[in-house]
């Protein structure tokens, strides 16, 4: 059986974000790292913001903890008033080992996940991710890939192939896992708008940056044209980065 993929789900704890409905569902099967977190302002001490609000974001933290629980989730939470949200994404991602990243948008209870693939750089990794979270659901994966200069069908079906193996390698059932590849363009374009029928998209952290997604710079990437829940997994870091 494969390991619970660890997934960190950040919240802005006090700025109105919250669990939205589809996403307990969709990591029934994660070790969800729960990270409520609020930007104080410069002039602030931490500390103080701390004292001020620690109990109000903890009720609410109880309550997505228990939803997340209730569909089948393992749970470790945190709660972290910061200077910098960035930076403490990062930290937490880091310290506690997250395979990915979620950006919590709603959907409905997942049937089809369309999942980006480029390479092999990072394929084993996501396809922890992929395998972990839906190799043991009813959930048709389907592995998307947008074709590259100088890249020959054959090329495309060794490459879709060696992650077909991959995934079924790891517990996933190959009638469940389905190809699609679309002609040269714009990579992320392409992306966001095949995402448009699918209940959630998993990609890699270079395609874009986990930033773009998390605090939504620029606004025409993804994050900001596909409504659904978008997972990013992570690159893998050495000791020193």
């Amino acid at each position: 059986m494969t390991d619970r993929p660890s997934i960190l789900v950040p919240i802005r704890v006090l700025d109105g974000e919250s669990i939205p409905d589809g996403v307990p569902e969709l990591l029934a099967n994660a070790h969800v790292v729960l990270l409520g977190y609020h930007v104080v302002p410069d002039q602030t001490a931490t500390g103080q913001a701390k004292m001020q609000f620690e109990e109000r974001a903890n009720r609410r933290l109880d309550r997505y903890e228990s939803t997340l629980e209730e569909a089948g989730a393992t749970v470790e939470r945190r709660l972290v008033f910061t200077h910098d949200g960035q930076k403490t994404l990062d930290r937490v991602r880091k310290k506690c080992d997250c395979l990915a990243v979620l950006v919590p948008n709603g959907t409905s209870p997942p049937d089809d996940v369309l999942v980006a693939v480029r390479g092999t750089a990072g394929v084993s990794r996501l396809a922890d991710a992929v395998a972990g979270l839906f190799g043991s659901t009813d959930v048709t994966v389907t592995m998307y890939h947008v074709t590259e200069t100088n890249e020959t069908d054959d090329d495309i079906e060794t490459f879709l192939d060696g992650v077909k193996d991959r995934l079924t390698s790891k517990g996933m059932a190959r009638s469940a896992i389905e190809t699609r590849v679309d002609p040269e363009q714009k990579r992320l374009k392409a992306i966001a708008t095949a995402a448009e029928e699918y209940d959630a998209l998993v990609m890699g952290e270079s395609d874009p940056s986990l930033a773009t997604f998390v605090f939504g710079m620029p606004a025409e990437q993804i994050a900001d044209r596909f409504l659904g829940p978008v997972l990013v997994v992570q690159r893998e870091h050495s000791e020193s980065s």
